[in-house]
């Protein structure tokens, strides 16, 4: 082999050597690229002043309180003349208004969207369609003592005597006639006084303000005339019962298929109905062996010139085997309104 060749060969195996080092170094060097973590895009701040727009949606008739409204920074260029401004605008002045148009969370509040107290057309602005207000007398103790405000719901108790038409005491009977109804006044008071401590103040009051069907307006007002009416506070939760019963009641339909928009407009709908119509009720035995369960019956009355043991007519009163009435002493047996006449001796 020639020296030629032999220089080609070395040269040839030093140019392999280098080329295969590089490649393993680019090969080690090069890894699995690094994920840089792009940082979220940081809002620019928005150049105008606060307004008070609404936190939650905020449907007609709503009573404005202190979680339905907050200050927003708002473009200056978007700005209208109608919208509340931080400055100049007293936010607990608000509370207790109404709302006359349907605000959609985070819009802001207009001039106009709101009723106060005194305004022309304020309860009607606060009312549902096609619901009354009705106004109902009621007693401090029987008004939860103070603890009721505008906006909570409460059921309607009435309590009352049963006289009947015999002796004794009467019946004492509770029932729980209308559930569900808004409360939208305390006395003349819309909203709730809040004390310097942040915390509403509690006061006692001798009427309340409901919200009710016709036909549920009218059931009050004859229920004022027969006993006492008193409050009673309905919680925050959901009743799985009644569910079940407006549904068996066909006032609330359940939606075809898996809506979720659907079944909560249903649940909204149950949650703001006011109901009556099968009541609970507990009557004087309920709570002392010494009180009736029912109605005292009447005591029938034997009619003049009658000789002594004859039936009284109407009673359905008789004797053991027909024929004429015993001349000797009987025991009279009552069950409900028949009586029986059992002659104890003597001649028949």
């Amino acid at each position: 082999m020639d020296s030629r060749k032999v220089v080609l060969l070395v040269g040839a195996l030093i140019v392999a050597a280098l080329t295969a080092f590089f490649a393993r170094t680019l090969l080690m060097g090069s890894g699995s690229p690094q994920a840089v973590a792009m940082g979220m895009p940081v809002a620019a701040p928005v150049d105008g002043p606060e307004v008070l727009v609404a936190t939650k949606a905020l449907p007609v008739g709503t009573i404005i309180d202190a979680t339905a409204l907050a200050f927003k920074p708002w473009p200056k260029e978007l700005v209208d003349n109608a919208y509340f401004l931080r400055t100049g605008t007293n936010i607990q002045a608000l509370q207790g208004t109404v709302v006359r148009t349907a605000i959609t969370a985070g819009q802001p509040l207009t001039q106009g969207a709101l009723v106060k107290p005194g305004d022309r057309g304020f309860l009607a602005a606060a009312l549902g369609p096609g619901m009354r207000a009705v106004t109902v007398p009621v007693q401090a103790q029987a008004a939860v003592a103070g603890f009721v405000f505008p906006g909570d719901r409460i059921d309607l108790v009435l309590t009352q005597a049963v006289p009947g038409g015999g002796d004794g005491p009467p019946l004492k009977v509770s029932e729980t006639i209308v559930r569900n109804m808004r409360v939208l006044a305390t006395d003349q008071r819309t909203d709730n006084v809040v004390g310097e401590d942040g915390k509403t103040v509690v006061k006692t009051f001798t009427s309340v303000t409901v919200e009710a069907t016709p036909k549920i307006a009218e059931q009050i007002a004859v229920a004022q005339t027969l006993g006492s009416l008193s409050l009673s506070l309905r919680s925050l939760a959901d009743n799985s019962t009644e569910l079940e019963q407006a549904i068996a009641s066909g006032s609330i339909h359940v939606p075809d298929g898996a809506d979720p928009k659907a079944e909560h407009a249903m649940m909204v709908q149950l949650a703001t109905q006011p109901a009556s119509g099968n009541p609970s009720f507990a009557t004087g035995a309920d709570v002392s062996r010494y009180q009736r369960r029912t109605v005292p019956g009447k005591t029938p009355v034997a009619p003049s010139g009658a000789p002594a043991g004859a039936p009284t007519p109407g009673t359905g009163s008789s004797f053991p085997g027909g024929g004429p009435a015993p001349t000797g002493p009987i025991v009279r047996v009552a069950r409900g309104n028949s009586m029986t006449a059992v002659p104890v001796g003597g001649s028949r």
